[in-house]
């Protein structure tokens, strides 16, 4: 293997000067999947004058694989030379570049996995990560941008929220969960104090967080932050009534997210009902009240079947700044969708019979998840079946403390006799599937194995495809992100 380059010092990356207003886009990208929101497709969003949104799930994994691919085009490469703090960016760069490539059915080589204090090398692997993606999405222009992260991923929130603001990230969003200590967290990084949140613990008898040292890991060249603005992304008023009322933990707007919406989604409210095609009954207490949200008084999008001309002209009706639209954009020609993946949908999709299915059980987390039914993808039950059961990536771990007071970790879609050594439930384990590897295949990164098992893809999409249909139909052989925002915009050009 061929030593990997050497950095040399860049010109800084700059920050939003404190104080600048910073602009509300009439509409938000979503940010999908590991990497399907990349950081093409951001920028292209934010060169246009919306906000584009890179996916900060999972980074630290893509950026090493992207690396282990030889970094085609260099662009990772590029961003690692404007880090400040290059013997970090070094040390990645050492560990994970191959000249040229691995050979396409070679195992990658593992990244640290995720705990409540997750190892030095992984805490630089993730901030640098974060950092290089928000970074390209910025690259050569003055449009805003922000990352998307998930409440439910919290070992991984800290590093990812401080390599996005070296970079001089704009927004930061999440859902999947309360997001009640983000602005916290946010305004001690900003200060270049220690950033923590609480950790989750089930059936903690203490207290514990998981933190980020800034100074520690970027060391005396760290610069100064500016805090971006922060959007939770909740279902129904309630929350956003609950987050507004303590000015410690509120949020600067909010992304209201309708059932249909793609990826995780939140549960119905109340006893789960399941309709014929076994998806979640979601019914009028699941949806927003609006009137009382813009009482609120602050800046809110919607998303979830929100992904035509008539929808963005509703919400603007209704108070909304605007829309947050995913599956119009990762179908688009720009996302990180492989494009075999994306060939296929686009030909179901050309064909009347591209499904989505909100399946209750699939999602570690608990949450449902919007899963595309694709044959050959994990979305076959016998293809999935097939599949060695573990769990490597670990992304969606939970912590529990063990009988002797120390921390262990366990995952729903592991081993089943390890997740019920672990005192995980017989129950939690049914339907559950790997959705850090299926997610990772999404976009051309999935894991070989010496076994020769290749892990397969698991796409996210949202279940309202009555935009797509319409661009399709335009646009036979796909559509660019352009070309979906010139669409969603006719209505309010």
């Amino acid at each position: 293997m061929t030593a990997a380059p050497s950095l040399t010092t860049q010109a800084d990356a700059g920050t939003l000067a404190p104080g600048r207003h910073r602009p509300r886009p009439v509409i938000i990208q979503g940010g999908m999947g590991v990497a399907v929101s990349g950081w093409r497709l951001a920028r292209t969003i934010s060169t246009n004058g919306h906000l584009g949104v890179v996916s900060g799930t999972a980074l630290d994994a893509v950026l090493a694989r992207v690396l282990q691919h030889g970094d085609p085009g260099g662009h990772y490469r590029r961003a690692l030379a404007h880090f400040p703090n290059l013997p970090v960016a070094q040390r990645v760069l050492d560990t994970y570049f191959i000249d040229g490539g691995r050979p396409d059915d070679a195992p990658y080589r593992p990244v640290p996995k995720l705990t409540l204090s997750t190892s030095r090398e992984g805490q630089e692997l993730a901030v640098v990560a974060n950092f290089a993606e928000v970074w390209l999405a910025k690259e050569g222009h003055d449009g805003v941008v922000g990352v998307n992260l998930l409440e439910k991923i919290q070992m991984a929130t800290p590093t990812a929220v401080l390599g996005a603001m070296l970079a001089g990230v704009d927004y930061v969003l999440m859902g999947a969960g309360i997001p009640r200590e983000i602005p916290a967290l946010l305004r001690a990084l900003a200060a270049g104090q220690v950033g923590r949140i609480t950790a989750d613990v089930v059936g903690a008898s203490t207290t514990r967080s998981i933190e980020v040292d800034p100074v520690d890991l970027v060391g005396p060249e760290m610069p100064t932050l500016t805090r971006p603005d922060f959007l939770a992304i909740i279902s129904i008023n309630q929350l956003a009534s609950y987050l507004h009322r303590d000015p410690e933990i509120r949020p600067d707007g909010f992304v209201v997210e309708r059932p249909p919406a793609g990826g995780h989604s939140a549960p119905p409210r109340g006893r789960l009902q399941l309709d014929e095609s076994g998806d979640p009954v979601y019914g009028p207490r699941d949806e927003a009240d609006l009137a009382k949200l813009t009482q609120l008084g602050l800046p809110f999008w919607m998303a979830g079947a929100a992904a035509t001309p008539a929808h963005l002209a509703t919400a603007i009706r209704s108070g909304a700044v605007g829309v947050q639209v995913g599956t119009l954009f990762a179908l688009s020609l720009d996302s990180g969708l492989s494009d075999d993946n994306r060939n296929q949908l686009l030909a179901r999709l050309r064909d009347g019979d591209l499904t989505v299915r909100n399946d209750p059980r699939a999602s570690p987390t608990g949450f449902p998840f919007k899963v595309a039914v694709l044959p050959g993808t994990a979305s076959d039950p016998d293809v999935y079946a097939a599949r060695p059961r573990l769990c490597d990536l670990s992304y969606l771990r939970q912590p529990y403390e063990r009988s002797d007071g120390k921390v262990g970790y366990r995952c729903p879609a592991e081993p089943v006799h390890m997740h019920l050594r672990k005192g995980g439930s017989l129950e939690d384990t049914v339907g559950r599937q790997c959705l850090c590897n299926g997610l990772m295949a999404d976009i051309g990164l999935g894991q070989h194995r010496t076994d020769g098992y290749a892990e397969r893809p698991l796409v996210t999409l949202g279940q309202d495809l009555t935009g797509a249909v319409e661009l399709i139909a335009r646009h036979p052989r796909g559509w660019t992100a352009r070309q979906a925002l010139a669409y969603l915009q006719e209505s309010v050009a």
